[in-house]
């Protein structure tokens, strides 16, 4: 609505009515809340809700949400416990009852200053969304740039150029000193950064700085369901806890932190049930960080190539030279691929622009396919769409027989 002019939509002033977008959400929420319940309905599987802890190997007892106690046994037992915020040991900050994304997304209304610690997934994701909806927003990044060094540094550039025009400040390379104040009602946030001791005053604080398994205080150890040092369960490729008939699953297990993966080591424990050979540890999992546009990658990264001494040709293309995104006026950001140096495999796929995560899928069953890059450069892909821009990007991968070899690695740029 505030960019309607570039289209000839002659609008007024924008207000948004956050009461409105909360209900909204509980509403989505609800319905799904709903939907699988139903699911456990329709199954005739027995649905108990409340608190459990192990008191022997495979032996809950549960603190029931009605009330009273029940303990359960079990021949088979599935742990998909997930995660929660981490609030660092910053001094401060547990007095400030900071905001996690669960609160965040509880808000009636937009604060005036949200500050947001951490440049993570979850930080991005809010930190523009509330900016939208009109708060001034500053995220402060422990790393030396955003998402962790889990991006190569043109990608984490981009997504700060994009996140800097739309006011947003970002702060890389701060640590957090010391945090005074109440969130809602007033925070100052003391940061060290590169350049100096800065104090940065906001209404709201957002704590997005990574998550903790909810793995303390439920008797794991009775149940003989061993650890890692940092609380998730140990398991193997099969999703196997060290306890006999006791399996983890999703982000406990420490796997990847999306929705997506959860739901994938559930298949692969239903088909290993059931006598198959599936693991961990030959899986393509993408993933999608659903800012606005979007970043979407699987396979490798640049930087990730260039440690493990994989040599890959790489191409890029700006998504403003995709036809879909010029009659959309949605240019930002880039799409970049990695091919073998000797062959050519797909190993990697990066996109920061509009639709990332569905033209995602079109190079994701590509490498699951295990097809040349040609195959899916010279199809007929409709136009015009987003998907579309994958002709172009890959006619601007090097030729095998041309190569450059820098001392990290052998690399060819596009």
């Amino acid at each position: 609505m505030r960019n309607g002019a570039q289209f000839g939509a002659m609008t007024g002033p924008v207000a948004i009515d956050m009461a409105t977008v909360r209900r909204r959400k509980r509403a989505m929420v609800e319905a799904q809340i709903a939907a699988h319940l139903e699911n456990y309905r329709a199954s005739g599987a027995e649905l108990i809700m409340g608190s459990g802890r192990f008191v022997a190997a495979k032996t809950l007892e549960v603190r029931l949400n009605d009330g009273g106690t029940r303990v359960l046994t079990g021949e088979k037992v599935f742990l998909n416990i997930g995660t929660h915020a981490t609030i660092p040991d910053i001094p401060g900050l547990a007095a400030a009852r900071p905001l996690t994304h669960v609160e965040a997304l509880e808000l009636d209304y937009a604060p005036a200053h949200l500050i947001v610690l951490g440049g993570g997934y979850v930080g991005l994701e809010l930190a523009q969304a509330y900016r939208r909806f009109g708060s001034r927003v500053t995220v402060l990044e422990h790393g030396p740039r955003l998402m962790g060094g889990r991006e190569d540094p043109e990608v984490a550039d981009e997504m700060q150029r994009i996140l800097g025009d739309e006011g947003i400040e970002v702060v890389t390379a701060a640590e957090t000193l010391r945090v005074q104040g109440r969130s809602g009602e007033g925070v100052v946030v003391v940061a060290r950064t590169a350049a100096a001791e800065r104090s940065i005053a906001g209404s709201d604080i957002l704590v997005a700085s990574g998550r903790t398994p909810n793995t303390a205080g439920i008797g794991l150890a009775e149940a003989g369901v061993e650890l890692e040092t940092r609380g998730y369960i140990r398991v193997n490729g099969r999703l196997e806890t060290s306890a006999p008939d006791v399996w983890a699953i999703g982000e406990c297990a420490g796997s990847p932190q999306f929705t997506h993966v959860s739901h994938d080591d559930f298949r692969i424990i239903r088909d290993n049930l059931a006598g198959g050979n599936r693991s961990t540890r030959d899986r393509l999992v993408p993933y999608c960080m659903f800012t606005d546009p979007p970043l979407a990658r699987v396979g490798q990264s640049e930087d990730e190539a260039r440690r493990q001494g994989i040599a890959v040709r790489v191409a890029k293309l700006p998504t403003s030279a995709v036809l879909r995104a010029m009659t959309t006026g949605e240019t930002q950001g880039f799409l970049k691929v990695l091919v073998g140096a000797s062959d050519d495999r797909i190993l990697g796929f990066t996109m920061i622009g509009a639709e990332a995560g569905e033209v995602l899928a079109a190079v994701q069953m590509t490498m699951l396919a295990e097809l040349p890059y040609p195959r899916l450069g010279d199809a007929v892909l409709a136009h015009p769409t987003m998907a579309e821009g994958l002709g172009f990007l890959f006619a601007n991968v090097p030729p095998r027989s041309v190569q450059q070899v820098a001392p990290e690695g052998a690399l060819l740029r596009a």
